[in-house]
């Protein structure tokens, strides 16, 4: 019975159902599927997020609300680090499907969502002219469900709208590359037209997103396959002459707008400071030794770390394809890159990883050896066992009894589901672990971010909106006047809640108190409390404390903020 058990679920998983899914077109578009289902829930459920998203999700409706597309702002304070793309997205997506003033974060979450879908396509489109639609469709699913792409397909910033970008101009330029790499001077040279302008047009894409990642990939990967083939003639089917004209005819009218509308100062803060910090030290505290991206990738990579051995062996028996040669040139050179750079970040290697993907998913057709084998346990099991940790610290750090259900299917998905799926693969079941192996990715996703939205201390701005609507102080509800202002307490996820004219404070008692005599709501954190308090009995202002919230900021710093009102009394 078990066995019949076991042999249904594992039909209902994978079985037909894929293979008839990898003919054609339908082995991508099922990946793109996929890669959007497990991530739609997690942008629907989740608060907004401090505080990178709410930056680029504050600059997108201040574009919205003051007809400005060309400068990037948060509040009066200019954010020159990325180029516009992301922006414009997020704002054809509110057009089309909701209002700024509703600020509803979903709709900002839609173009990362999108962006995941279309590197799960790009992976598994790649794939199946290199290796075959069976292992290409593998390949899209596999990334479908990792950790990473699927964390950063409903977060509202650029990072899986990148990754989409780059997986997409990669697998056009590999099937360039497959296509021209052993032709003779007298061949006759494919047209490729499509797939030429696909190329460009993602290049480009990728610069609006972020000027430098995706030339920088592109580069690395050019000049190891150069070395390495020691073949440069192929390059020439590019059509870099056209192709370039196009891509700055795409990019070059915003650079060239923002650069008159800045006064150069993009450049600076883009370049000069943004990059440049980068390049020399930990920028904004994230420093990291070499060798950090590697020791997260069973973790960034789960549940496809279950295949890091396969693939590491599939890199090194099979080199000399050319196939296998064009993933490790676009896998190794920018995650080598990554490590030597002072300042990391898990996701920023989340690019490099359809290349890596690719291995994986070859490496199921590959007779694996002992040390192969034995590499997928060890990386699985500590991608799962890491995972499951987090999720008991986080409530046991922050979470209520309502939250208990959610770690527990984390550490039953992550580590039970996924050890089964591991064991079958081991006994060489390929198509019954793949299979479990899926849905263990699926459900430790969907898990980790439910626990996560549980966890209530962490959602302070929330909290801060649910006092005043409770309270009747919302000036969005026409009883008080606005702006609301807010002392000690400054994340963008609230700006983005009541509105860009909300006043922060910073450290200004004085403010509270002004906002305070002009009948407008006003929030004081714990620590400037006296001083708040002192301001106000020299004005003869009596402030009444209507609530308090106590939570933990985006960094885990315990906060205690109190909404005040003001009242007729003043005191003699």
């Amino acid at each position: 019975m078990a066995g019949i058990t076991l042999q249904g679920m594992i039909q209902l998983l994978q079985g037909p159902f894929v293979r008839m899914a990898s003919k054609g077109r339908r082995g991508p578009l099922l990946a793109a599927l996929l890669a959007f289902i497990v991530a739609l829930p997690c942008a629907l459920m989740l608060p907004p997020l401090d505080r990178d998203e709410l930056r680029f999700v504050q600059a997108s409706a201040q574009m919205m609300e003051t007809h400005d597309f060309i400068k990037i702002n948060v509040q009066e304070v200019p954010r020159y680090k990325k180029p516009v793309g992301i922006h414009w997205l997020q704002v054809a997506a509110v057009k089309l499907t909701s209002k700024v003033a509703k600020r509803d974060i979903f709709p900002y979450r839609l173009p990362s969502l999108l962006g995941a879908a279309l590197a799960a396509f790009a992976c598994a489109w790649g794939a199946s002219y290199a290796f075959g639609t069976r292992i290409g469709t593998k390949a899209g699913l596999l990334f479908a469900v990792t950790f990473m792409l699927s964390t950063e397909a409903f977060w509202a910033k650029t990072d899986a709208v990148q990754c989409g970008l780059v997986t997409l101009m990669m697998a056009s330029l590999a099937q360039i590359y497959l296509r021209t790499r052993d032709l003779g001077m007298d061949d006759p040279r494919p047209k490729m037209p499509w797939l030429k302008l696909v190329f460009w047009l993602a290049v480009a894409g990728t610069i609006l997103i972020k000027i430098i990642i995706g030339p920088m990939i592109l580069a690395a990967t050019l000049l190891t396959l150069f070395a390495w083939d020691r073949k440069v003639r192929w390059a020439r089917n590019l059509s870099s002459g056209w192709g370039l004209i196009l891509v700055l005819l795409i990019c070059g009218p915003w650079f060239m707008a923002i650069t008159v509308a800045t006064d150069g100062q993009f450049w600076v803060g883009a370049v000069g400071k943004d990059f440049a910090d980068k390049i020399s030290g930990g920028s904004e505290g994230h420093g990291g030794w070499p060798g950090y991206h590697l020791a997260l990738l069973p973790i960034t990579l789960f549940p496809a770390a279950w295949f890091l051995g396969g693939a590491l062996q599939t890199a090194i028996s099979r080199r000399h394809e050319a196939a296998i040669r064009f993933a490790i040139a676009w896998f190794l050179p920018a995650f080598i890159i990554f490590e030597l750079s002072p300042t990391k970040l898990p996701h920023y290697t989340l690019p490099a990883f359809g290349a890596l993907i690719w291995l994986c998913a070859v490496s199921m057709d590959v007779p694996l050896k002992t040390w192969a084998k034995a590499l997928n346990v060890t990386a699985g099991t500590i991608g799962g066992l890491v995972i499951s940790v987090i999720a008991i610290a986080g409530y046991h750090l922050y979470g209520a009894s309502d939250a208990l259900i959610f770690v527990v299917a984390v550490v039953s998905s992550a580590l039970a589901l996924a050890v089964l799926g591991g064991w079958l693969m081991w006994r060489n079941r390929q198509r019954a672990g793949f299979a479990f192996l899926l849905a263990a990715g699926i459900l430790t996703h969907l898990s980790f971010v439910s626990e996560l939205a549980h966890l209530k201390p962490l959602w302070i701005s929330k909290m801060l909106e649910t006092a005043l609507v409770t309270a009747h102080l919302d000036p969005r509800q026409g009883v008080a006047p606005g702006p609301v202002a807010i002392i000690g307490y400054a994340e963008p996820s609230f700006v983005f809640a009541m509105g860009t004219k909300t006043e922060l404070l910073n450290e200004d008692a004085k403010g509270a108190v002004a906002a305070l005599r002009e009948g407008r709501p006003v929030f004081v954190e714990s620590k400037f409390e006296k001083a708040f308090q002192a301001e106000a009995k020299a004005a003869g202002i009596v402030p009444h404390a209507v609530s308090q919230i106590k939570g933990h900021n985006y960094n885990g710093h315990d906060q205690a903020l109190t909404l005040y009102s003001n009242t007729p009394t003043v005191s003699k």
